[in-house]
This record gives structure tokens, C-alpha cells and sequence, in this order.
């Protein structure tokens, strides 16, 4: 019966090991997925403000010929307007990247805390496999010690 014990013990310690294995690799798994997300959120605040300055310069233009169209000089209230445009297409512009940088440091904290999870469920698994394998111990100890 002893022999069972141990046996079943150590079979329990395995078990324990592949569980924290498994765990850690969904929790690595996890992570990359987060690192892709933040990638992807890059790479659309990178489209977006392109599309942004696309935009911006044809209105600029459509702002600038309806200025010279209308008799005016390209001075006084019209460059005011332009500048302002400009001054707000910056501000919108920087409102953008920084949204675009808080959603992807969000997105790799999460990365980061999924691996912490991973780590953690890793080392339960070791505890857990020496509690194991302590007890497979014991038992012999106690039958042939």
C-alpha cells in the first residue's frame, strides 16, 4: 500500500508540472496577443493620422482658394484662418498619438500581467510537485524508515 502511495504521489507531481507548463505557455499565449493588439493599435493611429493630413490638406486648399476666390488677400483674417487651422490640425494630431500611446501601454501591461500570471501559475505547479513529492516521501519513510 505504501508503494501506492508513493507511486500515486509522484504521479500526482507530474501532473502538477505539466499543469503549471500548460498554464504558463496559455498565459505566454496570451501575452503575445496583447503585444500584437498594441502593434495593430499602432499601426492604425500611424493610417489614421496620415488620413488625417490627407484631409487636413485639402481643406487647407478648399480654405485658401475660397479666400483668393472671394477678392481677399492671402493676409490679414485668411492667414489667421489657415494658421488656425493648422494650429488645431496639430492639436488633434497630438490628441490622436497620445491616445494611440495610452491604448497600446494599456495593451502591454496587460501583456505583462498575463505573463505575471503565467509565473505565478508556474511556481504554484513547483510547490505543488514538492508537496508531492515530499508526501511520496514520507510515505516510504514511513514503511521502510
Amino acid at each position: 500500500m505504501t508503494w501506492v502511495t508513493a507511486i500515486a504521489s509522484v504521479a500526482a507531481a507530474q501532473q502538477a508540472s505539466a499543469a503549471g507548463r500548460y498554464n504558463q505557455a496559455v498565459q505566454e499565449r496570451n501575452a503575445k496577443v496583447k503585444e500584437q493588439e498594441a502593434e495593430i493599435i499602432r499601426q492604425r493611429t500611424e493610417y489614421e493620422i496620415a488620413q488625417f493630413d490627407r484631409k487636413f490638406a485639402a481643406l487647407q486648399g478648399e480654405t485658401k482658394t475660397a479666400v483668393l476666390t472671394s477678392g481677399a488677400e492671402l493676409s490679414g483674417s485668411g492667414l489667421r484662418i489657415l494658421q488656425y487651422n493648422a494650429e488645431q490640425a496639430e492639436i488633434e494630431k497630438n490628441i490622436l498619438d497620445y491616445n494611440s500611446k495610452v491604448a497600446q501601454s494599456q495593451k502591454m501591461e496587460e501583456a505583462n500581467f498575463a505573463r505575471m500570471r503565467g509565473q505565478i501559475a508556474r511556481n504554484e505547479a513547483r510547490a505543488a510537485q514538492i508537496g508531492y513529492y515530499a508526501k511520496a516521501g514520507e510515505s516510504l519513510l514511513k514503511a521502510y524508515g
